[in-house]
């Protein structure tokens, strides 16, 4: 009798285990992948100025107008809207933004693009956006290149008294130059 009982409980501990094993919903890899971007890039240097978190979605064949609607406020990137964090106040434009995180938006044009980092957080895409949570509104030049990016591409470099913001995509390259505050 003891060694029927210990067999059903084990049976049926073993059911449990192996239900709730297969009842985790696990997802497929995003279309759009997340990313990273930081400078300093290196991951081993641990003070960062800024970072930003995206989503990299691909062209597939679309063109860069489809995605990129030009005069239109764009998430920068897909899915949730793009978030920069600033681990030191910055200028961006003519406005100093204090240290902190923020949502990225742009509105691709013609010849240069409006970046703009809301206090808006943790919003999906740009429907949601609201031009009276806007922190800091510039222009970035927008150029041509030689060579074509299949994903959506956010880089850092070192600037002039700060750091330069990269956006790329397609053959389109924005440039926006973000000074370092000094008091």
């Amino acid at each position: 009798m003891k060694k029927n009982f210990f067999t059903t409980a084990l049976i049926a501990l073993a059911l449990v285990f192996t239900t709730q094993v297969d009842a985790q919903k696990f997802s497929d890899l995003d279309k759009s992948p997340m990313d990273v971007a930081a400078y300093p890039s290196d991951y081993r240097e641990s003070n960062k100025l800024v970072k930003i978190a995206y989503s990299r979605p691909q062209l597939k064949g679309r063109p860069l107008s489809q995605l990129t609607p030009k005069d239109k406020v764009w998430r920068t990137g897909a899915n949730e809207a793009a978030e920069i964090t600033l681990y030191t106040p910055m200028k961006i434009g003519d406005k100093v933004v204090p240290k902190g995180t923020y949502s990225l938006f742009t509105i691709p044009g013609e010849k240069e693009w409006t970046v703009i980092l809301s206090s808006d957080t943790n919003v999906w895409g740009a429907y949601s956006y609201n031009e009276a949570n806007d922190v800091a509104r510039a222009k970035a030049s927008l150029t041509k290149a030689d060579t074509r990016l299949e994903a959506f591409s956010i880089a850092f470099e070192e600037g002039s008294g700060g750091v330069v913001m990269h956006l790329g995509w397609g053959d389109q390259r924005v440039a926006l130059p973000m000074m370092l505050v000094t008091k």
